[in-house]
């Protein structure tokens, strides 16, 4: 190296050591130095803490485009937005979703599965819907219900079962309960109308032409009044603890209650005297099938409302939130 190459070499190193870039040493920032913890704590943390730009001794500030903050990777974006919109739902929004006040389960079964409240929802419609028009005669239809057998089974069985199921699943008890119970009450109702059952045949007087005579017996129609009865306690328990739902669920209990005391009255007025009685009873019967089609109209707007929030719908029927009507016992201890 010749002496021309020696000068230069040095004046580079001593213009790179008067230039270089101060060494960053977080000790160096404001905010770690004791004495200024103890003088700035309440006042400047938020300040500082929103700076991101380290800060040295002798004044030096790397510009904005040489210190950036890190960014959330992709991951973790998809997460955090997973989590808000697991946690933004409402009291109000859970109770129209599920049809039960919001409570804590363990697990993250809701974020995995669907919600199965639709699903028995419509099977009990399809099955009710019919039946209602067929107590109230519409269109020439008879009060026996008999045509109907199959939507008994499949959407009043199966589909109630299956939600009902679900709601056990993912620990919402008081749906679970009662879709289970109509799933049973609409597979005992098909049951009872088929004929390979013999339930009613099993009454017919010895030697009757037809097994059908039994359905004009006095054992038949008493012992099928005590099913309904059975039923309308039931659901008399259902219309009280309703009361911690919304509005829509309530009125469908309320009206469920009376139809089944009107089929009950209906029942037993043919077992005292299927021949005297039979236009009183018709008239029972089609009160019931009145006060069923309501029912009916109260359940459509529920599975229409339900759906229109599983799906973000812009528009929105209310069902009239009691949840928060009527405080649980859990609430007010804590209040």
């Amino acid at each position: 190296m010749d002496h021309k190459e020696q000068i230069h070499e040095v004046r580079s190193h001593s213009y790179h050591n008067e230039h270089r870039r101060p060494e960053y040493r977080p000790e160096y920032r404001p905010e770690y130095r004791p004495e200024y913890r103890s003088e700035h704590r309440s006042d400047n943390r938020q300040e500082h803490r929103q700076d991101y730009r380290p800060r040295v001794p002798n004044g030096y500030e790397y510009p904005e485009d040489e210190y950036i903050t890190p960014q959330p990777s992709r991951d973790d974006t998809l997460r955090k937005m997973k989590t808000a919109g697991s946690v933004s739902m409402s009291p109000e929004l859970f109770e129209k979703l599920y049809l039960s006040p919001q409570n804590n389960v363990k697990g993250d079964l809701r974020k995995t599965f669907g919600n199965p409240t639709p699903i028995a929802i419509v099977g009990f419609l399809i099955s009710l819907t019919p039946l209602s028009c067929d107590l109230m005669g519409w269109r020439g239809a008879t009060t026996s219900g008999a045509a109907g057998i199959g939507a008994y089974f499949f959407f009043g069985g199966l589909l109630m079962f299956v939600g009902g199921l679900l709601e056990w699943v993912l620990g919402n008890t008081f749906p679970s309960v009662v879709f289970l119970t109509f799933s049973a009450f609409w597979l005992t109702f098909g049951a009872t109308l088929n004929p390979s059952f013999a339930a009613f045949s099993s009454y017919a007087p010895a030697g009757a032409a037809s097994g059908a005579a039994g359905l004009t017996t006095r054992g038949f129609n008493a012992s099928f009044g005590f099913i309904t009865l059975a039923m309308g306690m039931i659901t008399l328990v259902f219309l009280v603890c309703s009361l911690r739902t919304n509005v829509v669920f309530f009125v469908i209990f309320l009206t469920l209650v009376v139809t089944f005391a009107l089929i009950t009255a209906a029942y037993w007025f043919l077992a005292m005297d299927f021949t005297g009685n039979a236009n009183y009873a018709a008239t029972l019967l089609k009160a019931a099938g009145a006060s069923a089609f309501v029912t009916c109209m109260a359940g459509w707007w529920l599975i229409f409302a339900i759906l229109l929030a599983s799906l973000d719908f812009p528009l929105e029927l209310p069902v009239g939130d009691l949840s928060r009507v009527i405080r649980g016992k859990s609430e007010k201890s804590h209040v």
